[in-house]
């Protein structure tokens, strides 16, 4: 059994700052994540995200997770379309 691709999976960012965004991450203890923190720069600065894992399936032999944005562990953002 060959565990040079089996040693990685998909990340799929649904929401969030990360929105659309893919990574290929490594497996930990033969399997996935359930929780990923995340660096991005938001205006010019670094800030760090939080994403829960929300689905998980495989597709073509390889494994890909969902996650989803927690904002209430996040850094804070500020965007013009969030207004609630």
């Amino acid at each position: 059994m060959s565990t040079d691709t089996g040693a990685q999976y998909v990340a799929e960012f649904l929401d969030g700052p990360l929105e659309g965004e893919f990574e290929h991450r490594i497996l930990v203890g033969g399997k996935p994540e359930s929780r990923v923190g995340m660096v991005a720069a938001v205006d010019g600065l670094e800030s760090l995200f939080w994403y829960d894992a929300v689905d998980e399936r495989e597709v073509n032999g390889q494994v890909r997770v969902q996650f989803r944005f927690d904002a209430d562990d996040s850094d804070p953002v500020e965007s013009d379309d969030e207004n609630d």
